[in-house]
């Protein structure tokens, strides 16, 4: 009921996880999210403070204490509508309460910015990838909820997998996308072709991600905002080759620069972004409340959220310069340095210890702790320190170990992290007798995450290896070998059974048979030259059936000089070289008899069965069918053409002029699928069937090769091609 406060702990990418969180909103009660994956003492911490009153998981709802909240419909405009917990400085997660006023405006401010023109509705459809402990998926929740659009939930390890989720996203028509710039730049460009608003925020945006991904199509927005501020509080429209800047504030959302002595900086200088307005927020814990949302008497402001943020304020709105103290985002997910430092001092034999985050050689940030040992003889046991961290911490927030002697103090007896070593001492390659395939993989897992590889046992993951580091790890493979995959990489971590896939599916080029193709022959050439005539003829007739009806129409109204032809005789022209009615079977049938006979086999390139599928190719084209032969017309091209067509199959792509195709029942072909059952192999055309069975769908964009049967639902991803088995 309102004023409750309930827990939420389920698995991404579900639509139950969505509808809990809107089951809290509308009984009027607080949502208090945990990442599924977080460890059981952080959940336990968060749901303490939090004090909650009942749970969702995905076994279902479970009450856990009494009722403390008002039996009425409506949620008031102060109530609470969700907390999320932010990384403490002091090791301890800080609780971010944030009511329904912050919240709608939040929305309504957000409407009033993106595509102004063309405003999102009910036929958008918006990506939820985020975790839902993280409050940037509050923005992927209102995108669509505010607009009467499609919220779409994905598996967040889909979404980070890079090249993977380009297909995902082209199937599932996704036109609304808001992530973090580190996941967005893993992406190829072609994944959001469809994509009209893409929005980035969380951690800096570079100027060549802007260039790649803001177009003319598409809306391309930089948001800005901590948590204790409702999610976003500045935001400005990107522009290729355009300064990237986080931006004026949203309205309700006040912004300030401030100096050292808390006054307002002129245009041009840098100083600590302040907040005000609408969109704050409140800690859980009154004393820290009081202590950052402290007045700002400067601007006459009686609650003021310090970011610690230094910006440089400019006409056209903020650029952001840094961070005031230890405060870092990876990945997107904000972190106190202090959070993981507490952590790793606990550790057993650390007498020192201090935490940085460092750039590897592929460019991602890492953290890293660096300790000292009260007792260098007794060592450190890093796996269990890493065990020991996972239990306590995300897994975002568990750094790699470094230990030293000693770490270099400065004179006030800090210590001095700049001084810190990096890349870590004596990282490289340690393994010996590594293949070729190994010893390139082995660098490329050095470069990825600054660790030494030993042995070819090693294991990416157990290294430190994140789901961000795999994706960037197979963008490097694929500069090599495009056809591995994220899950290749899931399913053989170990690095010499990775490099054994490899070599598998891409042998060495000393290993591959050289093949001489020889040219087609002058006489098919001129087969091919005279086949144009017939084929340029039939296009011509189109022509002349429309010239024939406008000149009648001329003559009808007076000219002169337009000659007459029966109207008859004109509209039987019409009817057969100038609509569906005549062109679709004249390609049809044409292209039929030319491929006559013709069955599943290998032919020489420029033989006969070469030259009669390519002329009843041409035919088609000439006459029309294969440009008009859309949703409406396509089955009955199909079935002319000889292919067979099961009961309500759903065809949106071409079929083979050799009509050798069979479509089950039920099953579905969505547009741009190859069908043509035949490829040119050097010098032999490879020549096959098709079978699709019933309730399968094939994807946008796939190939189905020669030879092909797609079993019952079956489901091929877009993007994909399937390769028919050798008989």
């Amino acid at each position: 009921m309102r004023g409750d406060h309930i827990g939420i702990r389920m698995s991404s990418g579900q639509r139950d996880l969505y509808l809990a969180i809107l089951a809290t909103l509308a009984a009027g009660a607080a949502y208090v999210p945990v990442d599924a994956d977080d460890p059981d003492e952080r959940a336990e911490m968060v749901f303490g403070e939090a004090g909650i009153n009942g749970i969702f998981t995905d076994e279902g709802f479970r009450k856990l204490n009494p009722s403390t909240g008002v039996d009425q419909d409506e949620p008031h405009l102060e109530d609470t509508a969700w907390i999320i917990f932010t990384s403490g400085s002091t090791g301890k997660p800080k609780g971010v309460a944030v009511t329904h006023r912050s919240a709608a405006a939040f929305v309504d401010a957000e409407a009033a910015l993106f595509l102004q023109d063309n405003p999102l509705g009910p036929e958008d459809r918006v990506l939820a990838g985020l975790s839902v402990a993280f409050d940037a998926s509050c923005e992927e929740m209102w995108l669509a909820w505010g607009h009467g659009a499609c919220l779409v939930p994905a598996p967040r390890a889909l979404v980070r997998s890079g090249m993977d989720l380009g297909p995902w996203l082209i199937r599932r028509d996704i036109t609304v996308v808001s992530t973090v710039p580190t996941l967005a730049g893993l992406w190829p460009a072609e994944a959001l072709d469809n994509v009209r608003l893409l929005i980035v925020g969380g951690e800096a945006c570079s100027q060549e991600l802007v260039n790649r991904l803001a177009t003319s199509d598409r809306e391309m927005w930089n948001t800005y905002g901590p948590t204790e501020a409702t999610v976003v509080a500045s935001a400005a429209m990107l522009q290729p080759d355009h300064p990237v800047s986080i931006g004026l504030p949203l309205n309700g959302w006040d912004l300030v620069v401030i100096d050292g002595e808390e006054n307002p900086v002129r245009p041009g200088e840098v100083g600590e972004l302040v907040i005000g307005g609408v969109g704050l927020a409140r800690y859980l814990d009154a004393e820290k409340d009081a202590e950052k949302y402290a007045p700002l008497p400067s601007v006459g402001w009686e609650r003021a959220y310090r970011t610690g943020d230094h910006v440089r304020l400019e006409e056209d709105g903020l650029y952001f310069v840094g961070r005031v103290d230890d405060q870092v985002k990876i990945g997107g997910r904000r972190i106190e340095l202090g959070e993981v430092e507490a952590n790793v001092a606990a550790l057993p034999n650390v007498y020192n210890s201090a935490v940085a985050v460092n750039k590897t050689a592929a460019g991602e940030s890492v953290l890293v702790g660096y300790v000292s040992l009260e007792d260098p003889e007794a060592g450190f046991d890093h796996r269990a320190a890493k065990e020991r961290l996972a239990e306590t911490m995300p897994a975002a927030l568990v750094p790699r170990i470094c230990v030293m002697d000693e770490l270099p103090i400065r004179t006030s007896g800090k210590v001095d992290k700049k001084a810190l070593p990096w890349p870590l001492p004596g990282v490289g390659i340690e393994a010996v007798g590594l293949s070729e395939t190994e010893e390139w993989l082995a660098q490329l897992f050095v470069d990825v995450l600054g660790v030494s590889v030993e042995d070819g046992d090693a294991d990416f993951f157990t290294l430190g290896g994140t789901s961000l580091a795999a994706a960037t790890l197979v963008g490097r493979i694929r500069e090599r070998f495009p056809t591995v995959a994220v899950r290749d990489l899931y399913d053989h971590p170990r690095l010499g059974s990775l490099a054994e896939i490899i070599d598998a599916t891409a042998p060495s080029a000393q290993n591959v048979k050289k093949r001489h193709v020889k040219p087609v022959g002058a006489g098919t050439r001129l087969l091919q030259f005279l086949w144009q005539l017939p084929t340029m003829t039939l296009t011509a007739t189109n022509w002349l059936a429309w010239l024939l009806f406008g000149s009648n129409i001329a003559a009808a109204l007076g000219v002169d000089f337009a000659p007459h032809t029966s109207w008859p005789l004109v509209i039987v022209f019409l009817l057969v070289f100038a609509s569906p009615l005549g062109r679709i079977p004249i390609g049809a049938f044409g292209a039929r008899l030319l491929t006559a006979g013709i069955t599943p086999g290998n032919y020489p390139r420029g033989g006969s069965v070469h030259m009669r599928i390519w002329a009843a190719e041409r035919w088609s084209d000439a006459s029309g069918a294969r440009s008009i032969a859309g949703a409406t017309w396509v089955l009955t091209y199909a079935r002319l053409l000889g292919v067979k067509v099961g009961k309500s199959v759903d065809l949106h792509s071409l079929p083979p002029v050799t009509g050798l195709l069979s479509l089950g029942e039920h099953c579905a072909i969505e547009p741009e699928v190859d069908l043509a059952g035949y490829w040119l192999d050097g010098d032999i055309l490879r020549v096959g069937a098709i079978e699709v069975r019933a309730g399968a769908r094939i994807g946008a964009r796939s190939h189905l090769m020669p030879g092909t049967v797609i079993g019952e639902e079956a489901h091929i991803e877009a993007g994909s091609t399937v390769t028919g088995e050798k008989k």
